[in-house]
């Protein structure tokens, strides 16, 4: 076959762009948006992000969820992705904004990958092929959701292309452009972001193992790019990843144990979606699914939702790696073998705890065990079976004479509808798996029919053959890939995530919250049960919710609070030791003052009393409680109490002490001569370390009588922003400043400019002694100075202790 011309090249391009719009049209337009992470978790994110920098301040840090969140370590921030532009931009981003911006990704993966095909002069009709299979086959349609692994999955065909630029070309130019692209890839990590990591690292391998003989001189060729990417690459992520461990490491996540990442494993019976896409009802509006991990396949296995079983990516990829992959063994050939291995890989990877592949990858490989699910490399399932199907179709257009189906094909495609009926037939649900198994024979049979219409053209290079390929996958992706539950639904249910909505609960809710200049109270609400679109709506309107969505929020919150992923039923409201109820002393120190239930807070709080809150409003979607007791955000207390935290956390067995007058200090700071300690209670369980025992023998030693704060004493709150906090106290006698906010060790305060310790108080809160008299106090929150502070700690506590020796001290 004689090389593609630069005219069906072009025309590759321009039908690709074509075909996108069409297949992302419902989205675009606006009559669907992309549902559930998409719109419950990453809508709000963006909308904090732009509200933030349109009011000039940092995004740093959220106070709006969790009591407050380090969000510019928080990997599904947005802050290090391109969508920062789209909040730079738009104070108010849309849906179909941000939909679009989605969409675009994809685009952009799918243009990478028809430059990939150019570049090693494979068809244009190929490279058009994997391009339609990258953008919308398999979780790049149906888990459009999840966005931040939808831009690692974009980034990572503009990372191939450049780095495959980079290796062939021995150009430093693309290989800085493959380490940006990789680090943009990786900088909010996630694992479709490691995966694509490791199959980047095996091109470079396969490349050099390719040149037998030459391997050393291939080595230093590609030193230069491969050692300029890998500088560009570092330069992106090195900081965010060091922040985003260190948060990983302090959250509710540290580590994930092989029992919990096995139960996210795809099930093989989910390969047969590959070729009967509808087999479980997924798509169909009439049709509840009931394949792996539905009620009716296993009530007791619920751990992925439909749309992550579902890997078709259209049929014309799996015709020929059956027909001419294995029919004509070119699946095997030099120049695709490297990515029909990666296929393989990432299948078994995919399966997980149903392979001994997983186990041994989750024990050897590093950042494996960092992610649970590893169903996430269907993404990369999608991508693999679109390169090797689009290379196979480039070596089919090229191949002399008629074309011939091979017996063992055709008993391939029998076997495997055959597998489909079993299955049905097995779980008792024939009837509704029927249709979808005929239209899969019926597509199987309109593939061999495109392809044999394919040999017969008189220009198998030019543009018909383009357009041939284009328009059936277009068709096939559209019907069988196109909008639906899992990805497409009306925007209305979403419309309080939008700034201007007129919900009347969210109306409310800001009104109730609104406090006067100075005012010491910054209220929080608790939004519970309301439905999975809720939970972070305080990241929209800039009120603090006690709870929120996300998969990573502080362990002491989790611990202390209860806060689970999300609150989205009533259910999933779980309590604790130290928050058993509504009606608890945490919840005041919270400041949790109005609480939104969709039920009677009774069905949900078994422990209320009468009279425990009070209902002051009942709107469409919530009754809307009080809680009186709700205290300040900021408070001036004179006195401290020394306890042992990790203790209160386990027996929710508070001391008897006031929280208006007496602070609970677990680490006694230097400053406690100048302030007064009252009853120490009895240690139990030491968990502060040895600076915590040393703490309460000093606490013992200063024992006196707690004394009432003068009646002019006063705190008042001139500032609050995401990431500072200023304050104004004036007490006749030395004190405390509690802010009511989380403590993170990034955090930094002044007293009148000059620095001073943030203390842990009351479990999870900040404080700082000051001194008699009016001062000004400043919380600031540093992240790259906390960051390196906290890291050269955490290094430091690895060493070895140290022995003292005749006045000196010696490293063991």
């Amino acid at each position: 076959m004689s090389e593609p011309t630069g005219r069906s090249q072009l025309a590759a391009a321009l039908i690709f762009i074509l075909a996108w719009a069409v297949l992302a049209s419902p989205w675009l337009t606006g009559r669907v948006t992309i549902p559930y992470d998409a719109k419950a978790h990453f809508q709000a994110q963006i909308q904090f992000l732009a509200n933030a920098l349109h009011a000039g301040q940092s995004p740093a840090w959220s106070p709006n969820v969790f009591a407050g969140s380090p969000q510019i370590a928080d990997p599904q921030s947005l802050i290090f992705s391109p969508a920062y532009l789209i909040a730079a931009i738009s104070p108010a981003p849309s849906f179909q904004l941000f939909d679009g911006y989605v969409l675009t990704l994809l685009a952009i993966g799918g243009i990478a990958i028809i430059a990939f095909f150019r570049d090693r002069g494979w068809h244009p009709a190929g490279g058009l092929l994997a391009a339609l299979v990258f953008a919308f086959g398999a979780s790049a349609s149906w888990r459009v959701q999840h966005i931040g692994q939808v831009q690692s999955y974009a980034l990572f065909a503009v990372a191939l292309l450049a780095l495959t630029r980079a290796l062939d070309r021995g150009s430093i130019v693309y290989g800085v452009g493959a380490g940006v692209a990789a680090g943009l890839m990786i900088v909010e990590p996630d694992q479709v972001a490691l995966i694509g990591a490791y199959l980047l690292a095996m091109l470079v391998i396969v490349h050099v193992m390719a040149c037998p003989g030459r391997r050393l001189v291939e080595s230093r060729r590609i030193a230069a790019p491969l050692a300029a990417g890998a500088i560009a690459g570092a330069l992106i992520v090195l900081v965010p990843l060091v922040m985003t461990v260190l948060f990983a490491a302090a959250s509710s996540r540290p580590a994930i144990p092989f029992a919990e990442a096995a139960r996210g494993s795809l099930h093989p019976v989910s390969l047969l979606t590959a070729i009967i896409a509808d087999l479980f009802g997924a798509l169909s509006q009439t049709v509840d699914y009931w394949g792996p991990y539905s009620e009716t396949w296993d009530p007791n296995e619920l751990t992925l939702s439909q749309n992550m079983s579902q890997v078709y990516a259209g049929i014309l990829p799996v015709v020929l790696i059956i027909v001419v992959g294995f029919g004509r063994g070119w699946l095997f050939a030099r120049e695709i073998r490297p990515y029909a291995m990666m296929l393989a890989l990432v299948t078994f990877y995919a399966l997980g705890s149903w392979t001994p592949v997983f186990r041994v990858m989750f024990d050897v490989l590093p950042g494996v065990a960092m992610f649970r699910r590893p169903a996430d490399a269907t993404f990369f399932i999608g991508a693999l079976l679109g390169i090797v199907g689009g290379y196979l179709l480039h070596r089919w257009l090229g191949q002399p004479g008629p074309a011939r189906l091979q017996p063992t094909s055709l008993a391939i495609f029998v076997l495997l509808l055959a597998a489909g009926c079993a299955i049905a037939y097995l779980e008792d649900h024939w009837r509704e798996a029927r249709l979808p198994i005929m239209i899969a024979g019926c597509w199987i049979a309109c593939a061999l029919g495109l392809l044999a219409l394919l040999t017969r053209l008189p220009r198998p290079n030019g543009i018909l053959a383009v357009a041939l390929a284009a328009g059936f996958t277009t068709a096939d992706l559209a019907l069988n890939n196109g909008p639906n539950e899992s990805t497409a639904l009306a925007p209305a249910p979403y419309d309080i995530l939008k700034p201007d909505t007129r919900n009347s609960t969210i109306r409310l809710i800001k009104s109730l919250t609104r406090q006067p200049p100075g005012s010491p109270r910054r209220d929080r609400v608790e939004l519970a049960g309301l439905g999975f679109e809720w939970p972070n709506a305080a990241m929209v309107h800039g009120f603090d919710h006690v709870l929120g969505y996300n998969p990573l929020r502080l362990e002491v919150v989790t611990e202390a609070i209860g806060a689970g992923d999300t609150i989205a039923g009533p259910d999933q409201r779980q309590f604790t030791a130290l928050f058993p109820s509504y009606r608890s002393r945490l919840a005041d120190l919270l400041g949790l003052r109005y609480i939104a239930t969709p039920i009677e807070i009774g069905k949900i709080d078994h422990r209320l009393k009468p009279g425990d809150v009070r209902l002051i409003a009942r709107t469409r979607d919530a009754f809307v409680y009080e809680n009186p007791r709700a205290l300040p955000r900021v408070m001036l207390v004179r006195d401290f109490l020394p306890a042992e935290f990790g203790d209160l956390i386990a027996t929710g067995a508070w001391p008897s002490f006031d929280p208006t007058r007496t602070v609970l200090l677990e680490e006694i700071p230097p400053e406690a001569s100048r302030t007064r300690a009252v009853r120490a209670p009895t240690s139990r369980r030491g968990t502060g370390g040895p600076r915590s025992t040393a703490g309460l023998a000093t606490a013992a030693a200063i024992l006196m009588r707690h004394r009432i704060p003068a009646p002019d004493d006063a705190v008042r709150l001139l500032r609050y922003e995401n990431t500072l906090v200023e304050i104004e106290a004036a007490s006749r006698r030395p004190g405390y400043v509690v802010l009511n906010d989380v403590w993170h060790p990034w955090w930094s305060a002044t007293v009148d400019g000059r620095p001073s310790e943030v203390l842990k108080a009351n479990v999870m809160f900040r404080a700082v002694a000051v001194p008699a008299g009016r001062v000004r106090v400043r919380f600031t929150f540093e992240p790259l100075a906390g960051a390196a502070r906290e890291l050269a700690e955490r290094v430091g506590a690895a060493k070895p202790p140290r022995r003292a020796v005749a006045g000196r001290t010696d490293w063991e």
